[in-house]
């Protein structure tokens, strides 16, 4: 009998016990609405004052043949002077300062001769372009007699992770604020999948269409964590394929801009690179593909004045990964000149760890032009001596030396060249600065024989004397 009680005892602990931890694990019933009910209501409620409208128009030029606007083909076909018209457009952006710094792509206002901004509160502003960078995509507007606006407070964009919550503000179509939500669907994305993407960009699948370029891209917190600047689509419309400009280099855009730099200085690398693909690793002897392998090196660069050489693999930049040689570039615009970055490299599988100098491009704010004056053809060229920092404007190959041409006056605007043209040879005479060519210039050949570099391709041409 006493056996008998005891099972039964054990049979009714077994029951009874996970019941009332059920009940005292029940969730509590909700109280409030925002209990009952998930909204986004809060957040947009804090950060939709910050996010404003843009109208802007700039005059263009129609051409009225192909060959319109040609150096050299528009001489043999006149087609009278080319029709002017205006053209509009519409985007939105973000206030970052309360005394009026707004934040918005650089093909929305890069080029616009008229920009009236529209706050949330319907009131309206002129904004002026203070600084602005066709490559990165950003421009900064100051509102004129603007004061005590809502700006946005800026999130660390390094701290975001792939599956973060985010809301997408901006005017799509035009059709007033609108409000998307999504998550973070990738980071760091660059290369062909974006289009005339050059940077590190955040990809979201928060809706964004026409009209939302230059809006925010804001966290649960109600923070800025990008700048909505593009999508990825075949018909226009949203395929939940966004990319945002990551707000830390919004964050070093609007330094400079309350500095009072009306072109943005980033730091230079002086390298060429490659990224690190399965080949690549197994023939540097990585245990995986990580990083960018160090191609060439300019001799003034900072990362040969660290100890770095080609064949060296750059793995991070302070801590974080570097993914691809647009990585790097974004890693390095992120952070302000003067400052030392410390860099983690892979050499022949030995790692190192180095201190990382960042400086502007050798050259910079420096140019010394020429006017060449001569009785010759070349005379009203406008030339200076290559500079890694005029490598960096035109975008030529690193180790371009020669005289780049600035631009033509006079006789010279007939040859058919073009600013950024480098200068290699005249008549058998190598061009190392613009001293050789003023006096190349001064002599009188029958046949002027003229090598050039264009678009990483060498031409030739001969001009009679």
């Amino acid at each position: 009998m006493k056996r008998s009680a005891l099972l039964v005892a054990l049979f009714v602990l077994s029951v009874s016990n996970p019941v009332q931890s059920a009940v005292a694990d029940a969730p509590k019933t909700p109280e409030t609405r925002a209990e009952i009910q998930l909204s986004f209501a809060p957040v947009v409620k804090e950060t939709s004052p910050s996010v404003v409208n843009i109208y802007a128009s700039r005059v263009v030029q129609d051409r009225l043949s192909p060959f319109a606007g040609d150096p050299f083909f528009s001489q043999f076909f006149q087609n009278g002077p080319a029709r002017q018209r205006v053209q509009r457009s519409l985007g939105s952006g973000v206030i970052v300062s309360k005394e009026g710094l707004v934040v918005s792509n650089y093909h929305v206002v890069g080029e616009a001769s008229d920009i009236r901004v529209v706050l949330n509160d319907r009131r309206e502003y002129e904004g002026t372009v203070v600084l602005a960078d066709k490559d990165a995509d950003i421009a900064v507007l100051r509102l004129n007699g603007a004061a005590d606006l809502p700006a946005l407070p800026l999130a660390d964009s390094d701290a975001l992770e792939v599956g973060d919550l985010v809301l997408a503000i901006g005017n799509p179509f035009g059709i007033g604020q609108t409000v998307s939500s999504g998550i973070v669907s990738g980071l760091a994305r660059s290369g062909s999948a974006i289009p005339g993407g050059t940077g590190s960009y955040i990809q979201t699948d928060a809706a964004i269409n026409p009209g939302n370029s230059g809006g925010a891209l804001v966290d649960m917190a109600g923070r800025l964590v990008g700048i909505n600047t593009s999508i990825l689509s075949r018909s226009g419309g949203s395929n939940g394929i966004g990319f945002a400009i990551p707000v830390n280099l919004v964050r070093e855009f609007t330094r400079q801009a309350k500095a009072g730099q009306t072109t943005f200085i980033h730091p230079w690398s002086g390298v060429t690179t490659q990224a690190v693909d399965e080949a690549v690793a197994e023939a540097l002897g990585l245990p995986r593909p990580e990083g960018v392998v160090l191609s060439e090196l300019h001799p003034q660069s900072p990362f040969a004045k660290a100890g770095l050489s080609a064949g060296d693999v750059v793995l991070t930049l302070d801590g974080l990964p570097v993914l691809s040689p647009s990585d790097l570039e974004y890693r390095l615009s992120i952070s302000p000149i003067g400052q030392t970055v410390r860099l983690g490299a892979m050499r022949h599988e030995e790692a190192i760890t180095l201190d990382l100098a960042l400086i502007a491009a050798p050259g910079t704010g420096d140019t010394q032009d020429l006017t060449i004056s001569s009785s010759g053809p070349l005379s009203g060229l406008v030339v200076a001596n290559l500079t890694p920092a005029l490598i960096d404007q035109y975008d030529l190959p690193l180790m371009s030396k020669g005289v780049i041409l600035m631009s033509l006056t006079g006789p010279a605007a007939r040859l058919g060249l073009l600013p950024g043209d480098v200068l290699l040879d005249v008549n058998g005479v190598t061009l190392n600065d613009v001293d050789a060519l003023s006096a190349v210039a001064n002599t009188r050949p029958e046949m002027w024989r003229v090598t050039f570099a264009r678009a990483g391709q060498v031409l030739r041409m001969q001009i009679r004397g």
